[in-house]
């Protein structure tokens, strides 16, 4: 993007002129672009400064055409007013005049405050990522468990201390598995760990950072295909009220979730995720949401800070554009989801208890 198209873009969006997906996305840039994000901070507050300046100018355009009027009527004679004398008159004759425009002057002071205070990025924003940070110590535990079970591989590697944690789920049996971008943001290792606590490398293939979606696929030669999924992927968002449910880690152990689909919108409308009611923590993000069918309908990914059992994920559609797109980048991978659910119709518990094994804690360092 050249320099004159990404000041057009920031313009747009201190003027509020972008739709709310576009705003969203450019959102989403800012926080993964410091210089981007400095960019809209400082080129606000120039706008501010080119229409304080312009509001001066006019205002004393206005003076000189009043002082120059009055002249002509006689009422003043501007050059019997010389140094002090003029400058005491024209204090006590526009003295009213010139008490609004500090007012003014005050006011654009304090609206420039405002809006840097609205577009600068702060920490207590209404929603948060749903990544979290990972306990060392269980870590290690399983760096050493998965050590012991492939100790001819290990016996020379260094255990990696990951950071960064959140879920994923399967959406092809060769491994590839989909979850938040911003959970393995910058990560140089991946890896996953299985409902049973088995613990497989992973590499990325495809990062969206403006949807928040990543593919990523196990590379570990002690992982076993697997022939189909019982889930499907749903191409539109279910009716308002449908109770859903989600798997995920916000801790070690895979916890499960229900609530209900409460908006087919996000975040203030935007269109990329919808709106669910239930409980999400940290590690959360990532996390497959289902209907009563057993068929995903969005990849859970953050929670409004201001409000308890507020969250949002992404809809499902998008999971058809990042694979189409990754399809589209390669001549031999042919990712096809599943578009049929085996889950309909079983008990709540056996859906989980067959959908689990394809959950995964996902890692980065």
């Amino acid at each position: 993007m050249d320099d004159i198209k990404i000041i057009d873009t920031v313009e747009r969006y201190i003027r509020g002129e972008m739709k709310p997906d576009e705003r969203l996305q450019f959102e989403q840039l800012r926080k993964a672009n410091a210089e981007v994000d400095q960019l809209v901070v400082e080129h606000t507050l120039f706008l501010q400064q080119l229409n304080h300046f312009g509001e001066r100018k006019s205002f004393r355009s206005s003076l000189n055409e009043i002082h120059t009027d009055l002249t002509e009527q006689g009422k003043i004679d501007s050059m019997k007013l010389k140094g002090k004398a003029k400058v005491v008159y024209l204090w006590r004759r526009y003295k009213r005049v010139t008490a609004i425009a500090a007012s003014i002057a005050g006011i654009t002071a304090l609206t420039i405050s405002a809006l840097v205070w609205i577009v600068a990025p702060r920490s207590n924003s209404k929603t948060e990522a749903l990544g979290r940070e990972l306990d060392m110590v269980k870590q290690q535990q399983q760096a050493q468990n998965t050590e012991m079970r492939n100790i001819k591989n290990q016996i020379n590697s260094k255990p990696i201390a990951f950071k960064s944690g959140g879920t994923g789920f399967m959406i092809d049996g060769r491994g590839f598995i989909i979850t938040n971008a911003h959970i393995i943001q910058n990560s140089r290792n991946i890896a996953v760990v299985d409902v049973k606590g088995n613990q497989y490398n992973a590499t990325i293939v495809q990062k969206d950072n403006n949807r928040d979606i990543a593919i990523i696929k196990i590379d570990d030669k002690n992982f076993t295909r697997i022939t189909t999924l019982p889930y499907s992927i749903s191409k539109t968002v279910s009716e308002v009220a449908e109770p859903i449910f989600t798997l995920g880690f916000p801790r070690n152990d895979i916890v499960y979730s229900e609530g209900y689909l409460s908006a087919r919108t996000g975040f203030n409308g935007d269109s990329l995720t919808c709106q669910l009611g239930i409980a999400a923590n940290r590690g959360n993000s990532g996390g497959p949401v289902f209907n009563h069918n057993g068929e995903v309908i969005g990849i859970l990914s953050t929670k409004e800070t201001e409000s308890e059992g507020v969250a949002f994920a992404i809809q499902s559609k998008y999971i058809y554009d990042a694979v189409k797109s990754l399809n589209k980048n390669s001549d031999t991978l042919n990712l096809t989801l599943s578009s049929r659910s085996s889950l309909k119709g079983m008990s709540k518990q056996q859906q989980v208890k067959s959908i689990e094994k394809f959950v995964f804690m996902v890692k980065g360092d």
